[in-house]
């Protein structure tokens, strides 16, 4: 959706993020020691302490801790004393930055603390996700999240849509564009895709290069609404709409080659108004990128993942909130007018957000 247009100036932005150098294994840590450096750095960018926010939304998975209500003690590192107005999604960070975001525009806070984290090493994150799976008819077979994006990515070749040399250009782009990004788990590697395929299958037609790093990590952006966000923020990244819709939770009634529910989502954005310059898309898997280009009718002119995007570095539970977080890092540091970030969660792009961030003009 996209915010009343009213003349009273107030609108919503994300003036600061953080994230962790994330790590293929942060044993050595819990999520709470994780989050802490985070927090106290996206909040010193804006010099605000915790007491100070009005709102706070976090998002992760009680599946990846093993635990219930693991949540609980993350807030171990914002302070819950005094009582804090706060809110959990057991989603992306991204879906927990939508509804402070909504928080904001109804005008019940000026500023609101988003984090997310996710500890993927202790367990076989292939088999979690399963539990995302229909339970009656999919979940029994356990096929975890590579083997049906493999099915994603064969289907995608079989519709003449792309094949494994034009996959394997988007991990040697990818990892290429993480070599300057000091977060990503995977920097740099080689520009030719030819010396990708000598690889081998991890579930045919998907290679190693074509799947997401395993990794611990986690992120934060900071709120703000009208007059605040400027004063907090030298050129704030004015959220101009965000949405999120869900496809069918069969795979069977799906068409795997395309994303509905990301184009639907981006039309009510509002991303199809005007070109974007950059897009920072959620896409585990090099052939998810491919359906959602062409969900999001994205040509070679617009910035694509410049941070080297989720095959780069991919903690469960915090990459989406890290794509808008890092479109919103390069409208702060001028490098783009107007970004557009995605996140997903679910089996083969089952649910999908979309956000449009602009700067002010120059």
């Amino acid at each position: 959706m996209t915010p009343d247009s009213s003349d009273d100036g107030r609108g919503v932005a994300i003036v600061a993020f953080a994230q962790t150098r994330h790590r293929a294994d942060s044993a050595e840590v819990s999520e709470v020691e994780m989050l802490i450096p985070v927090l106290e750095d996206v909040l010193g960018q804006v010099g605000l302490k915790a007491g100070e926010i009005d709102f706070t939304c976090s998002g992760s998975s009680d599946y990846l801790a093993g635990r219930a209500f693991s949540f609980t003690m993350a807030l171990d590192g914002v302070g819950a004393w005094p009582p804090i107005a706060e809110s959990h999604v057991e989603m992306d960070g991204a879906w927990a930055l939508y509804e402070a975001w909504v928080k904001l525009l109804t005008g019940d806070a000026e500023t609101a603390l988003v984090y997310s984290y996710g500890k993927s090493s202790p367990g076989r994150v292939r088999d979690v996700m399963t539990r995302q799976l229909d339970p009656y008819y999919l979940a029994p077979l356990w096929p975890d999240a590579v083997s049906l994006a493999a099915l994603q990515a064969q289907a995608l070749i079989d519709a003449g849509e792309t094949d494994e040399r034009a996959l394997a250009g988007v991990a040697s782009r990818s990892r290429a564009a993480a070599a300057d990004n000091p977060y990503a788990q995977l920097r740099g590697g080689s520009d030719d895709p030819g010396q990708l395929l000598g690889g081998d299958y991890l579930v045919q037609p998907l290679r190693r290069h074509d799947v997401p790093p395993v990794g611990d990590g986690a992120a934060a952006v900071v709120l703000a609404a009208g007059d605040t966000a400027r004063r907090l923020c030298p050129r704030p990244a004015w959220i101009r709409g965000m949405d999120h819709r869900i496809e069918a939770h069969s795979l069977g009634v799906r068409d795997l080659t395309d994303s509905p529910s990301t184009r639907l989502a981006a039309e009510r954005a509002g991303a199809f108004e005007r070109p974007v310059d950059t897009a920072e898309l959620h896409a585990p898997f090099t052939s998810q990128e491919v359906v959602l280009r062409k969900a999001l009718w994205l040509d070679d002119s617009v910035d694509v993942n410049p941070s080297g995007g989720a095959l780069a570095a991919n903690p469960v539970m915090a990459a989406g909130l890290i794509r808008l977080g890092e479109a919103a890092a390069r409208i702060h540091r001028g490098a783009s007018d107007r970004a557009l970030g995605h996140a997903t969660s679910g089996p083969c792009l089952q649910q999908n957000l979309v956000a449009v961030l602009e700067g002010d003009p120059a």
